[in-house]
């Protein structure tokens, strides 16, 4: 408090020291800096992967590993670890599947065990995250994935450049070609990610800040937030991915819905609009975005034959993803060929190479390696906790608070049915769904107690 008092007529200054107590004094403070090294591994596990550690490379797959189990270990320890029907039904799931893959399935201890970590400890690191975290970290995730995503460009860029045999495209372990096949000899950069995949999921969940951001100016450095979104719109034709593209016309999508429920928005959406519009033309005079433009609109147009259109990259993607799945879910055996098997370490161990041809999708990993039963039962989970994070959004939004439903366009992509055995796409899942609950926490206050203040929750 006396420190507050030497800052009368500076109310910024006093604001600031209010923050900063507040920061050293919360009881989460751990768990915090635990949640913070997450997403900053879960963003530079690829770049340890393949420049700073690449004979570490196997290992540090399972970087974020040790984060989770500590942080819901220390949760537990101060008894703040959530209690829920989703958290209790997981595990037990988890636990069942390793018995049934043992017994019944592959036979692999290690393998079940690979595989059932998603439901022992990440679906309910979700839950820890939306406990631990409250608006405020929210955002300043926000504002840290934007300062980010102005080297990342810088990255992208000179990987879509660079021949497959340039230090930038190194892949997993230092050997060359990380990129993957794009279009007209140009191939999909991996950024700091260990996959391409990481690049579509980043600039994806950046979307879903760049678009808040532009509607809540104030919360952040505005020369910031303009060089974020031309790295957002960037990225599009350097990446060569339409998942991405489609992802953040969802994003967008979701803006728009939002803006029709607070009409001091609409404004600002129109005005974001057109500055985007005239960011496209002046992108759009570039050589590197030219040459990228036309490599990205040779592959949408060649994939979007291939596939039959618009109609089938979107409805078939999605819908057939889940419907096909569930039709030939009887081919499966009733325990499933054992968890963790369709995971590239699992079928690595097992058979030596990477499994394919089994389940195409997620919904048909589930029941393929976990049976019927099982893998029902994971969807359900999956599913209704994408409910459960809908109703949470929406009733924040009823008040005018975006930020959840911001981010809920992302997570409803990414929770029932994006691919959780893959760990990147995982780890921004499992991030971005806990993220949204996290924004529906309004700030803990503080509350000054001699002789410092600290906080209560």
């Amino acid at each position: 408090m006396a420190e507050e008092i030497k800052y009368i007529g500076k109310p910024a200054v006093a604001r600031q020291v209010r923050q900063n107590a507040a920061k050293k004094n919360d009881p989460y403070r751990s768990l915090k800096i635990a949640l913070w090294s997450y997403f900053l591994l879960l963003i530079f596990e690829g770049a340890l992967r393949k420049w700073v550690l690449p004979f570490l490379a196997t290992p540090l797959l399972l970087v974020r590993d040790p984060i989770v189990i500590w942080a819901m270990y220390k949760a537990n320890k101060l008894g703040i670890l959530p209690k829920s029907n989703y958290i209790s039904t997981s595990v037990v799931i988890g636990v069942i599947s390793i018995f049934t893959a043992v017994l019944f399935g592959h036979g692999n201890i290690l393998v079940a065990l690979f595989g059932a970590r998603t439901f022992l400890f990440y679906l309910p690191f979700i839950f820890l995250i939306g406990r631990v975290f409250n608006k405020n970290d929210v955002i300043e995730i926000g504002r840290a994935t934007l300062w980010i995503a102005l080297p990342m460009t810088v990255l992208v860029t000179a990987q879509f450049y660079s021949p497959q045999s340039a230090w930038v495209n190194r892949a997993v372990g230092g050997d060359e070609g990380g990129g993957f096949s794009g279009a007209m000899g140009y191939f999909r950069p991996p950024g700091t990610f260990s996959f391409t995949n990481g690049v579509s999921l980043f600039y994806t969940f950046l979307s879903c800040y760049v678009f808040y951001f532009w509607l809540n100016q104030k919360l952040i450095n505005r020369i910031v937030l303009l060089a974020a979104t031309f790295c957002l719109v960037a990225s599009i034709p350097l990446s060569i991915s339409r998942a991405l593209l489609f992802s953040i016309c969802v994003v967008a999508l979701f803006v728009v819905l939002a803006s029709a429920r607070k009409p001091k928005y609409i404004g600002k959406v129109i005005a974001a609009s057109v500055g985007l519009f005239l960011l496209l033309m002046i992108l759009s005079k570039l050589s590197f975005f030219q040459t990228a433009t036309e490599a990205f609109t040779h592959r949408f147009e060649s994939a979007g034959n291939s596939e039959g259109g618009l109609e089938g990259t979107l409805v078939d993607r999605y819908l057939g993803d889940i419907i096909t799945p569930l039709s030939s879910a009887l081919d499966a055996p009733i325990f499933g060929f054992g968890i963790g098997l369709l995971t590239n370490v699992g079928s690595k161990l097992t058979t030596g190479i990477i499994t394919s041809g089994i389940a195409e999708g997620e919904v048909g990993r589930m029941i393929a390696e976990m049976g019927l039963i099982l893998g029902i039962i994971a969807l359900i989970i999956r599913t209704s906790l994408s409910i459960k994070t809908f109703k949470m959004a929406y009733s924040k939004l009823a008040t005018g608070e975006v930020l959840p439903w911001t981010l809920l366009s992302v997570s409803l992509l990414l929770g029932p049915q994006g691919n959780w055995a893959q760990p990147t796409s995982l780890g921004f899942s499992v991030l971005t769904i806990g993220l949204v609950i996290a924004a529906t926490n309004e700030p803990r206050k503080v509350v000054a107690k001699k002789p410092q203040p600290v906080s209560t929750v």
